[in-house]
């Protein structure tokens, strides 16, 4: 079967910095923060993290209740970015309702915040007083997927990976070969993440959340540098729409970018600690894909989280692959990590940085660590013309993945 080009005609974002894919850009490009001390924090004995970068500001009760009763605040966040993206790429009621378009929409699990609320007293008391019946609408693995397809009618494919860090990377990634391969004409694309304490504590146990930076969190995460001490969690969404180049052209939509090229491995040598050796195999893949040398990458788009493991092993794969001539940087220090949104959302900052001719620093990047030295890094925003940048997101369980975007002079 002949292999489509896909490209994205919509793109949609709810971040630490508040709703729409210009906030981010503006707040990346003035090197603004997300991250601040959670006051929440304090109240869990041994936890040594006080940070996170969360979403405020929503109101849920912008979406009829109808559809709003079972979503959780992931949800909102998915179906709100859904709704700027389609208005972007000027879809409306007939396209959702065809099932020629598709969901492709993620999360690392079911709503937290919801398992809390539903089965506290069931778990607590043995009791079932306080249950809800649209509680298990919201905890569902799949719960943004299905509440973004009723909440807008659509009723084409529906996939819910759950990937941990690469679960949005791989939601466009596969969104893009169904769309190539003919299975669908259009694919809404991301994922979404909601915070709650026990984000941060599970990082805390493991010895991988920032604790150093309680007093000045907008000096952490600081990916690839000297002082790097862990991840600062985050939630949000991010959404693409792709479709088939041709769909694009009839459509008479402008195209924000390519797909170019995706791959995604399994790291078999470690549930944790990530392999240098796979992530080099993994970026491999997504050029030869793309049918792309090294030397055609004009960025990179780090994972980079802000750990001593994960950053220094991307480093040495970016290295191994491209030398120290192309680009390096990382969002995290930005808006922290967005966890199963931050493949979609990065993507999006991505893009639309890619086409105002910027490239983002790595924001808290002072001192760039020994072990993470032989790459370009990014560390103030450079003003440069960019046509084909690779995108990182690598996952616990080892669950690699690299997507090439390219930026088109479409007619």
């Amino acid at each position: 079967m002949e292999r489509r080009r896909v490209v994205v005609t919509g793109m949609g974002a709810v971040s630490p910095f508040g709703t729409g894919v210009g906030t981010l850009a503006e707040s990346i490009l003035g090197g603004r923060s997300g991250v601040r001390r959670v006051p929440a924090l304090e109240h869990y004995e041994g936890l040594g993290s006080l940070v996170a970068a969360p979403v405020e500001g929503i109101d849920p009760k912008i979406i009829p209740r109808k559809h709003r009763r079972t979503m959780s605040p992931m949800s909102v966040y998915a179906t709100l970015a859904t709704e700027e993206a389609m208005r972007q790429a000027r879809l409306d009621k007939e396209h959702c309702a065809g099932g020629d378009m598709g969901v492709a929409i993620g999360s690392s699990v079911g709503s937290t915040i919801s398992t809390q609320q539903s089965y506290s007293d069931f778990f607590n008391f043995n009791s079932l007083e306080k249950m809800r019946s649209t509680g298990f609408f919201k905890i569902m693995n799949h719960s943004c997927a299905a509440n973004v397809c009723h909440a807008l009618g659509i009723t084409g494919r529906v996939l819910a990976a759950s990937s941990a860090c690469s679960t949005s990377c791989q939601t466009v990634g596969y969104g893009a070969e169904m769309v190539a391969f003919g299975r669908q004409e259009i694919m809404i694309c991301g994922g979404a993440e909601e915070y709650h304490p026990l984000i941060t504590a599970t990082f805390d146990i493991m010895n991988a959340s920032s604790r150093g930076f309680n007093q000045h969190p907008e000096r952490t995460p600081r990916p690839f540098d000297r002082d790097r001490d862990g991840v600062v969690c985050a939630d949000g969404c991010g959404v693409v729409v792709l479709e088939s180049l041709d769909s694009a052209r009839r459509r008479g939509v402008p195209v924000l970018a390519e797909v170019a090229g995706f791959a995604t491995v399994c790291d078999i040598t470690n549930m944790v600690n990530p392999s240098t050796d796979y992530m080099e195999i993994c970026i491999r893949k997504a050029l030869e894909d793309a049918g792309l040398t090294p030397d055609r990458i004009d960025y990179i788009n780090a994972h980079a989280t802000g750990t001593d493991q994960g950053d220094r092993a991307e480093s040495e794969a970016v290295g191994r692959v491209f030398g120290p001539r192309t680009p390096v940087s990382s969002l995290k220090g930005h808006m922290g990590h967005t966890m199963a949104a931050s493949g979609a959302l990065e993507i999006v900052a991505v893009i639309e940085l890619m086409n105002r001719g910027c490239i983002p620093p790595t924001l808290n990047l002072e001192n760039v660590a020994p072990d993470c030295a032989g790459i370009r890094h990014v560390t103030a925003v450079e003003f440069e013309e960019t046509s084909c940048v690779l995108k990182n997101n690598f996952a616990f369980g080892g669950v690699n993945s690299s997507i090439i975007l390219r930026r088109m002079d479409h007619d």
